[in-house]
């Protein structure tokens, strides 16, 4: 699939998610991704699923004072980005198909969390810290990454090594790149 087939369908984009205990390594191992995959020509986006409530505005500002005055959604604009904060306001929070329909167009969605969200994805899993394989609870899971060997009835793949997990990734989702040549 090439980027603009990517693009013209919108929401179509694959998706492919990482779940795991916090502090088990998702968001170190998805930034180690991202080049990989962006370095084989795909545009990537990413969705996370956060358990804490979050801000990205600052109160006393101009997108805080007018969302705190009862806009549903404010929209930043820039020169080298945007952003669309929206309010639930006593909505229900979003499902995973719903937030992957407000992207842009992509080749490729990397999600983070929703571990109960039905698509394939890595559990990361460091048991050294203490962290049980929760895969079975999860579904969806196809493999597990790990920084230590383990046996648990899923392809295993290391940690340290983010070229093989994206090839296995692309390999999964049957996404032709050239992976060859691109520096983990």
């Amino acid at each position: 699939m090439t980027r603009s087939e990517g693009q013209a369908a919108r929401t179509g984009a694959p998706a492919f998610g990482f779940a795991g205990y916090s502090g088990s390594g998702k968001t170190t191992l998805i930034e180690r991704l991202i080049p990989i995959f962006s370095g084989a020509g795909l545009q990537v986006s990413l969705i996370k699923h956060t358990h804490h409530g979050f801000d990205i505005d600052r109160p006393g500002k101009d997108s805080f004072r007018l969302r705190e005055a009862g806009a549903s959604q404010v929209m930043l604009a820039g020169e080298k980005r945007w952003a669309l904060m929206t309010e639930l306001r006593n909505l229900p929070q979003p499902t995973l198909a719903e937030l992957k329909a407000q992207l842009a167009p992509c080749d490729l969605v990397l999600v983070e969390g929703f571990k109960s969200a039905d698509l394939p994805k890595i559990e990361v899993c460091r048991p050294s810290l203490g962290h049980p394989f929760v895969h079975s609870s999860f579904p969806g899971v196809v493999a597990v990454a790990s920084n230590e060997p383990v046996d648990c009835g899923l392809p295993c793949l290391d940690l340290d090594d983010p070229l093989a997990i994206a090839e296995f990734v692309l390999r999964f989702l049957d996404i032709p790149a050239q992976l060859a040549g691109v520096v983990a």
